[in-house]
């Protein structure tokens, strides 16, 4: 199985705070993995590395097989990003914002593959819609619809179904398990969702203060803490139970 992520003893500081310590973690191709923490574990500054948007204190990333601070480019052309926490630009429309990045990512026909997207994700009522008019719900979905819009390998995702009714929700999760299926695609995901996590994904990594302190799959979680769903098994390893 090929790897698509890999990072070596990444650690981030600020000052005498080190958000993130010696973190060495996996992702192969075609799988889908958890980030967990509680607030201050270090997943957003984690993803934050691993988008090019903090450069690590030390440490290394590799991300296709190359060294990601060297050769950030052409890796971000094949990755993309979604966080309901970044906005997006409030002035412009729907189809404005999902035909900037399309046409920033160099699409063959952006508008195509803009009204692709709008009809994926159930947004054509709303394309002619300034974001600043929209749901916080609507919002995140217009967000992971520019995450997909240029179809990447290596897709980052940050609360993928926040501000999401119910409904919506499963049928989101639902897509982008059938988008990691038919595409291939890696996804390293982070959630406060454990239901989520559960039906998702394959793989579980865990933080706490900086530093991985359990990973494994959720069955296997599930078994080596006793436990029948993997929301105790947070609260578990968030307390330092069988550590």
């Amino acid at each position: 199985m090929s790897l698509v992520l890999q990072t070596h003893r990444l650690s981030k500081s600020f000052g005498s705070v080190n958000a993130v310590s010696n973190l060495s973690i996996v992702l192969n191709k075609s799988s889908i993995t958890a980030i967990l923490g509680g607030n201050g574990a270090g997943k957003t500054t984690t993803l934050s590395m691993l988008l090019g948007l903090l450069l690590p204190s030390s440490g290394r990333i590799e991300i296709f097989g190359k060294d990601f601070i060297s050769n950030r480019y052409p890796a971000l052309s094949r990755m993309n990003f979604s966080s309901p926490y970044v906005d997006l630009p409030q002035r412009l429309t729907v189809r404005e914002n999902l035909l900037v990045y399309a046409k920033l990512y160099g699409l063959r026909q952006p508008s195509a593959s803009v009204d692709n997207m709008l009809q994926t994700f159930q947004l054509e009522e709303f394309s002619d819609r300034r974001l600043r008019k929209l749901s916080a719900g609507q919002k995140t979905r217009v967000s992971l619809a520019k995450a997909l819009i240029n179809k990447p390998e290596l897709l980052l995702l940050d609360e993928p179904t926040a501000s999401l009714d119910p409904e919506t929700a499963g049928w989101v999760r639902e897509l982008l398990s059938d988008y990691q299926k038919e595409e291939g695609a890696t996804i390293l995901l982070a959630s406060h969702d454990m239901k989520e996590v559960e039906q998702l994904c394959q793989k579980v990594i865990l933080l706490r203060k900086g530093k991985l302190v359990e990973e494994g799959s959720p069955s296997e979680l599930l078994t080596k803490y006793d436990r029948q769903t993997m929301e105790d098994v947070f609260l578990d390893v968030s307390k330092g139970v069988n550590q």
